[in-house]
């Protein structure tokens, strides 16, 4: 029997009941003008809600935060974070609300969220409001994660304001996203509740995160270790996830990592053109610290960071302590690899019966010509998928600087065997490039918003190639570039 789908919210608040010292009551201003952008249909009935009624005027004020159901508790969240490694002490939601949580009908706890929704006490000068164009970016490249199979918070819906706001490029139209997440715990939460000074705050935080994140641990001896250790391995594989479809976060600051292991907050995020481990997009990372090949470090470095934080849960004793959270800690560039070998495995369409000894050193050649040539990275190995046979290489053997060490290697390649089948479900023919994106955005701030839908259509169903979607595989046109994003604040 289908289930009826839900015409109003339940929220839950566990958050604010269990850690109300992380948590500011506060309210969503109002919008003068509101007007349904998008809205994710798929998930809104996943979550067992009516996509109808969520363009209603009564769901769109819900969703605002506006007429939420009674006991509702919306609360701007506090935490800290490392900012491009420096500490900033007291951070949180400077424009956005946990509006409480929603439970899906397979029982599934998520949390339902805002950004855009006004200032906050957390919001150090800023308006707390956010621009059309980057909410959107958020909407398209959370879905485009998603149907690449990659943990992600996702957006429900975005809602226009009728605002006009200023940033430093000119006046934009206001809009509101909703975002849906497993939660927004962060390593940047524990950061905050250390600083607190208070070991009993800490220890309901993890103890609050082991039941959302790592329940299997509950009963554990330590689940602060276990929790430590389910959140190196989901962070490992998340990181060689990222790499593996050329995504680049832009902005992994510890306040922008999760503790459930899934990607959040779309700033300067962006995908690689030309496979380049130093790439950077984000116009204020100009050092190159959350380059695209730098990203395994850093999440490492932010677990250690996550680490300290729980070390009075790991031992009473604190050398024991340390050793315990180094131990755990040592573990990730192990599950990295195998995340990583099994990633690339895929992508070259190889079985496991050739063995890390011939597949390993067999991908990180093909990716070192890449590299030198900067070779499109998806379209490259979308078309090798369909090169397992021999026949004119010309395609490929064109995309890379040393033609003759590609010819060397896919003579090597295609004896493994390779599956066209397995490669053709593992490499997207679709992303959201670069310039495909911001033409996008840039025609639905003028009020166009065909070219987006086209694009999202197109990112959400990436592996199935169709008719009239075909300059959405190609690579950037000769010229174009270096691809610059901006935060969205």
């Amino acid at each position: 029997m289908a289930t009826s789908l839900a015409t109003t919210l339940r929220l839950d608040s566990r958050f604010v009941t269990d850690l109300p010292e992380l948590a500011i009551p506060w309210q969503a201003e109002e919008a003068p003008e509101p007007t349904v952008v998008a809205v994710n249909e798929q998930l809104a009935v996943d979550l067992g809600l009516d996509p109808e009624w969520l363009r209603s005027s009564a769901g769109v004020r819900a969703l605002l935060g506006q007429d939420l159901p009674a006991g509702s508790q919306p609360v701007a969240q506090a935490y800290t974070g490392h900012q491009f490694g420096m500490l900033a002490p007291r951070l949180g939601d400077g424009r956005a609300l946990l509006l409480g949580e929603l439970t899906s009908p397979d029982g599934t706890l998520h949390d339902l969220h805002l950004k855009g929704s006004g200032r906050t006490p957390f919001s150090r000068g800023g308006d707390g409001r956010a621009a059309l164009g980057p909410m959107l970016r958020e909407h398209l490249v959370s879905e485009s994660l998603h149907a690449l199979g990659v943990p992600t918070t996702r957006s429900l819906a975005v809602i226009g304001t009728g605002r006009t706001i200023l940033r430093e490029d000119g006046y934009h139209p206001g809009a509101v996203l909703v975002r849906v997440a497993a939660s927004h715990l962060r390593v940047g939460s524990f950061e905050y509740a250390r600083t607190l000074e208070s070991p009993g705050l800490v220890r309901r935080l993890a103890e609050h995160a082991v039941h959302r994140h790592a329940p299997e641990t509950d009963s554990a001896e330590s689940p602060a270790r276990g929790l430590l250790a389910t959140t190196v391995t989901t962070q490992a594989w998340l990181m060689a996830q990222w790499l593996s479809v050329g995504f680049v976060h832009g902005v992994m600051n510890t306040d922008n990592m999760t503790i459930s292991g899934e990607t959040i907050d779309y700033g300067p995020c962006a995908f690689v053109d030309g496979l380049d481990p130093a790439a950077v997009f984000s116009s204020i990372d100009t050092g190159g610290r959350y380059a695209y090949g730098r990203q395994p470090a850093i999440a490492q470095w932010n677990l250690t960071r996550f680490a300290e934080t729980l070390l009075p849960l790991l031992h009473d004793d604190p050398n024991a302590a340390v050793e315990a959270a180094q131990d755990l800690l040592a573990t990730f560039p192990r599950h990295f690899g195998q995340a990583w070998a099994a990633a690339m495995r895929a992508k070259l369409g190889l079985n496991q019966e050739v063995g890390d000894d011939v597949a390993g050193p067999l991908a990180d050649e093909l990716l070192a010509l890449m590299a030198a040539g900067r070779t499109d990275f998806t379209s490259f190995f979308r078309r090798l998928g369909q090169h397992t046979e021999h026949g004119d290489d010309g395609p490929l053997t064109g995309a890379v600087a040393d033609a003759a060490a590609l010819t060397d290697w896919l003579e090597r390649w295609r004896a493994l065997g390779p599956d066209p089948e397995l490669m053709g479900n593992s490499n997207p023919a679709y992303i959201p490039r670069n310039h495909l994106a911001e033409e996008a955005l840039t025609a639905a701030e003028a009020g166009d918003l065909e070219p987006f839908e086209q694009l999202l259509g197109a990112v959400r169903d990436p592996f199935r190639e169709r008719e009239g979607l075909a300059r959405f595989g190609q690579p950037a046109p000769e010229g174009h570039g270096p691809h610059v994003t901006y935060c969205g604040t």
